[in-house]
């Protein structure tokens, strides 16, 4: 198998760096970790709210699906305008708040958190950028540890701060199962790193569109790579859980239009072979790192990795494909068109 090339743009480099990265938040963060869990067992919420955007918000999607099938509890995202454009008081006393950011520096995230930590929630951040004002406001800063990324679109930023949620959720329930899976997480990605994506993907280079589908804790890693075909590629893709794509959305796919598919091996899989196999049927080119189904092009796959962990492992192979894509299209993944690598809105 052809290793993808990590050299050829800074997107790559950054990606193929996130299984480093995130051994150093291991060795770094982990007693920071072993503290927040020891309180959150202490604080005992009901609630959970999180508070991010972009790639960010894809991460706290992540944990999500983590806090609500580990812990039980339920997981709001509260929109940051709630506080900055609508001055809205909000009432989250014994709730967690877990923000999420890579510089930050955003005023409406440190607007909302603020508001949070008034309002009588336990206040943590997730933040790269350790100068970071969000960083200072919070009542604990966990660094993602993923060191400087320059390219505008984020990779090892968005890992690590999955890796963080994971590493919360483990520490909290006190979870031998979910520590050992964290402990393999460097090994996954790095794996995952070395796994080519990139000759099945070069034929969306041609592409106007494309669904991306998944479901449970696959949700953040398929809004992420959404995202990414749009920002890198100028390529319009949405993501859809496996079981809403077969209502309306279903009436696009066919031949011309090709379905991007990922799974875990949880509860949700079954569930998610079946609308793959659906969009099988449907004559649509269907890229899938479930080989199980037949038709499907396959992508390959880490094998035998926790659930926890598969999605993360299918972003990190992604990431080593898609920019090539974008350079394929006659655009520079590392400066998207129109965006700029901190975005502070109000």
């Amino acid at each position: 198998m052809t290793k993808p090339d990590s050299t050829s743009t800074k997107m790559a480099v950054e990606a193929a760096e996130s299984a480093a990265a995130i051994q150093r938040q291991i060795e770094r963060c982990g007693p920071l970790f072993s503290v927040l869990g020891s309180k959150l067992r202490d604080l005992n919420p009901s609630l959970v709210v999180t508070c991010a955007r972009g790639s960010s918000d894809h991460a706290a999607t992540y944990g999500k699906y983590l806090i609500e099938t580990h812990l039980g509890l339920p997981v709001a995202s509260v929109g940051p305008s709630v506080v900055s454009l609508y001055n809205t008081d909000l009432k989250v006393d014994g709730a967690l708040f877990v923000a999420v950011s890579q510089s930050g520096r955003s005023p409406d995230l440190l607007r909302l958190a603020a508001a949070a930590r008034k309002g009588g929630a336990y206040v943590v951040a997730f933040v790269n950028d350790e100068t970071s004002p969000l960083a200072e406001a919070a009542d604990l800063f966990i660094p993602l540890c993923a060191g400087p990324e320059i390219s505008v679109a984020a990779t090892k930023s968005y890992l690590t701060a999955c890796f963080a949620f994971l590493s919360m959720v483990a520490e909290w329930k006190e979870d031998a199962a979910l520590r050992h899976t964290a402990s393999q997480a460097p090994a996954a990605l790095s794996a995952a790193a070395e796994l080519d994506w990139t000759p099945a993907l070069l034929s969306l280079t041609d592409k106007t569109g494309l669904y991306i589908i998944g479901r449970g804790v696959g949700t953040g890693a398929i809004m992420e790579m959404a995202l990414k075909c749009k920002e890198t590629c100028r390529l319009h893709a949405e993501a859809f859980s496996a079981a809403e794509v077969i209502h309306g959305p279903l009436a696009l796919v066919g031949p011309d239009f090709p379905v991007l598919a990922i799974n875990q091996n949880d509860a949700t899989a079954a569930a998610t072979r079946a609308a793959i196999a659906r969009c099988v049927d449907l004559g649509a080119p269907v890229f899938s790192s479930d080989d199980s189904v037949k038709g499907v092009i396959p992508l390959p796959s880490v094998p035998d990795l926790a659930p926890e962990l598969a999605p993360l492992a299918a972003v990190q192979s992604f990431y080593m494909a898609i920019h090539t894509v974008s350079q394929r299209r006659g655009l520079n993944p590392d400066v998207p068109a129109n965006l700029r690598k901190v975005t502070e809105t109000v």
